[in-house]
Order: C-alpha cells, then structure tokens, then sequence
C-alpha cells in the first residue's frame, strides 16, 4: 500500500500559490483494508475516504471506463493492481495529473510540470472527450490561471461539442464551473475559450444576442474585467449580463437564470441591473422626482445592501463616479426623511405614501451634492 498526494495540491504548490486542501491516492490496497485502518467510507460512485485524523480524502487508485452518454456515463474499477499512472491517465489535464510521494518526489508521467511552467491547458489521453463537464473546467482554469489552451484540446473540444455532448450537461454542474470562472482573476478567458470551442452559443443561448453583438461583448469583457479587478462578488459579477442584455425584455434573463438555477441573490441583482440601467445612466441630470423614482424602482431604501452593490455593477461598466456620487448622495439625503414621523402626522393611511414621497424628493432636492449644476 502506497499512498501519494496527487492533482490540484502538486499543480498549485508548483504554481507558488497556498493550498488549502490535499488529495490522496491510494495505490495496492483494497477497500477492507481501509477501513480496517480507520479510513471512513463516503464515496457514492467509486471507492473514496476520509482520513481518521486529518479528515481528508483519499481515493484508491482507479480507472474509468465511459459507459453512457453526459458526465455521469460511467463504470469505475478499484482494485490493488491499479497503478498510480493509471489513476493519472484518467484525468483532464496533464497539470492535474501529476503526485507526490511521501518523500516529496515528484511523478509526473504527462509532462504536467513542463506545461505549468509554459502556462498550457492540455489534456492527457483521448479519455478527456468522455466527460463534456471537462469543456467548463478547461475554460474555468484558463480564467483562473490565465493559461492558454493547446490547440489539440482545443480541437477536441470543438468536436466534443458538434457531437453534442454538452447538452446533456445538468444546470447544476453547469453552474458550479461557470460560477467558479465567473468568479476567477479572468473571467473573460473562461468566455473566450467556450466561444473557440463553440461552447459558448449553446451553453447560454439567452445571452446570444449580446455576446454575438460585437459593442455590447466588448463592454461586457470590459466591465466583467473592472469587476475582477476590484474583487467584486459573484453577484455583482453576473449581474453585468442583466447590464447588457437589452433593457427592454427581461425573458431572456429570468429563461437563462432559471435554467442555470442561478442562486437568488445574483439573479435579482442581474433583473435590477437591467431594469434600472436607463436610469442609472441619466441619473447624471436626472431631476429630484427622478432619482427618487431610481431610487423606488431599485428598492434602494428597503435593501441598501443590494443597492450598492447595484452601483458596483454600474461601476464596473464605467458609470462615471461623479454620477454614482449624485445617486448616493440622493439617497443619503432621502433616506434621512423620518418617515415615522410622517405617517404619525397623516390623518389618513391613505396620505403617507404621497406625504413621504414629498419629503424624499424635498430632501434630495435640497442636498447640495445632488444640485444640478
């Protein structure tokens, strides 16, 4: 029984960055013995278990056997004769098929080392064409890391995708990749690479439109980049398609969302991205009873939370400073208003909505941040 530390640790410990978690290997033991030793069994689909001490996974050594169509069409064999280069050959990309043994040596039978150093996506055997979620990892890494990919990967993906494979790809899978290349140092590579490999057209059909029109996509990669650069949420992230998808049709939007089952909070920022957009931009000369109409309209009272991060998403698609500064100041100067003491005033209920609306707008225009100049 040998027992190595293999994929994502080796490849980021190579690349200088911290690793947070380690899986193991297992080669030559059986799952008896394993938990004769104390392992704890948790695999549903092959042979994985945690550690009795440090809690992490180790996985005996396997190889896969492609037995249905999608990412689950799979027989999986575990037995002590697997080998270690086995195991490696089943997996994506050469820099994720690499191990350590417990002397620190590194094995490394794909040349993974040579391609971190080069900054190359590439993949290992001609068993990569067999799960399609490997397309979205491919474009997650590349968005993560910034490598390229080789042009054989990239051509095998291409056929992977006029074969279809990706359509039996579920939402949630989906999702999980394309949130984590979303949410990467480059998510523009992660766009890229699903267009190269046409990908992209089919995995978010409700985005088309904007990504196939040539203005808006270079704003999106744009903004998307700004975003990035100031490390801003997944949601916020997202929520720039609710910026360039056309303002006047939110179908297309709540369809994408819905299927990809985006979770709430980025999908009601995207749907307030694009239903305020108008707005935003003329809130530069925008009168009192307007902005306080942005105001109403972005629930910017109720949710302040999600209102700045509304101005996030406009940030990033390079409102001007000076207009988000009118649009916080006016909401500021509004929010100010006692509405307890207005209501308590008011002789009828009926009266408090106009009665506070008033004030608000009186507010916002007597701030002297907010003045037309």
């Amino acid at each position: 029984m040998k027992v190595y530390v293999v994929g994502g640790a080796v490849r980021d410990e190579l690349l200088g960055m911290p690793v947070a978690d380690r899986d193991w290997v297992v080669v030559g033991a059986t799952v008896e013995e394993m938990i004769r030793l104390g392992y704890k069994p948790v695999g549903k689909d092959f042979p994985v278990f945690l550690h009795p001490d440090t809690h992490e996974e180790y996985a005996l050594a396997r190889t896969e056997r492609k037995s249905g169509r999608g990412y689950k069409g799979f027989t999986v064999y575990a037995a002590p004769e697997v080998t270690l280069e086995d195991d490696l050959r089943r997996r994506d990309l050469s820099i994720n098929a690499m191990a350590k043994d417990a002397s620190g040596a590194l094995i490394d039978p794909f040349g993974g080392a040579g391609d971190v150093k080069a900054g190359l996506l590439r993949h290992v055997s001609a068993a990569f064409a067999e799960d399609p979620v490997r397309i979205l990892r491919v474009a997650r890494f590349a968005a993560r890391y910034g490598f390229r990919v080789a042009e054989q990967t990239m051509a095998l993906m291409h056929r992977m995708v006029e074969d279809g494979e990706v359509e039996d790809l579920v939402a949630e899978r989906v999702w999980q990749e394309f949130s984590g290349g979303l949410a990467a140092r480059t998510p523009a590579c992660m766009f890229e690479v699903l267009e190269r490999c046409g990908a992209l057209a089919r995995l978010l059909p409700e985005a088309r439109p904007m990504l196939e029109d040539v203005s808006r996509r270079a704003g999106f990669d744009a903004a998307l980049a700004r975003a990035a650069d100031a490390g801003a949420s997944l949601a916020v992230r997202f929520a720039l398609f609710g910026w360039y998808m056309p303002a006047e049709d939110e179908e297309p939007l709540r369809r994408l969302c819905a299927r990809l089952r985006v979770p709430n909070d980025a999908r009601e920022l995207a749907l307030v991205a694009q239903r305020c957009k108008p707005q935003l931009i003329g809130a530069a000369c925008s009168a009192p009873h307007e902005l306080l109409a942005l105001l109403k309209q972005a629930d910017g009272f109720r949710r302040a939370d999600r209102f700045a991060q509304l101005l996030q998403v406009a940030r990033s698609a390079e409102l001007p400073d000076e207009t988000l500064d009118r649009i916080r100041r006016a909401r500021t100067a509004a929010a100010a208003v006692d509405a307890g003491a207005i209501a308590a005033a008011a002789q009828r209920k009926s009266e408090i909505p106009a009665r506070l609306d008033a004030a608000r707008e009186a507010a916002i225009a007597a701030n002297p941040g907010v003045r037309n100049r």
